[in-house]
């Protein structure tokens, strides 16, 4: 089982939309959380030493998470999915972004 952790800022449109739309795929276990201290499930160094494979929907979020949890980040990848926050939760078009760029990476 392939862990993967997805971020963005808030936890409440694009990364429970990516956690949803892999929820359901053979082999993977997914979680989702925010960077912001006040996102829906804030993110923490437990999360990110679970994690196997990281995805960020902005760059800025990958540098906010490698100042934050550098030392929990050893060895692992993270991944930019240059999404804006600009989709609503399960927005038919966030959906199909998250589809076209995850999969490659898993």
């Amino acid at each position: 089982m392939r862990r993967i952790l997805f971020v963005c800022s808030q936890n409440k449109l694009r990364s429970p939309t990516a956690e949803q739309v892999f929820a359901a795929r053979d082999g993977l276990d997914v979680a989702s959380a925010g960077l912001n201290h006040d996102a829906e499930q804030p993110l923490g160094a437990e999360q990110v030493e679970w994690a196997e494979l990281i995805f960020v929907m902005e760059k800025a979020q990958r540098s906010k998470l490698q100042r934050k949890f550098r030392a929990q980040l050893r060895g692992k990848r993270v991944v930019c999915l240059d999404i804006p926050d600009e989709y609503e939760y399960m927005a038919p078009e966030l959906v199909a972004l998250l589809r076209a760029r995850v999969p490659r990476h898993l």
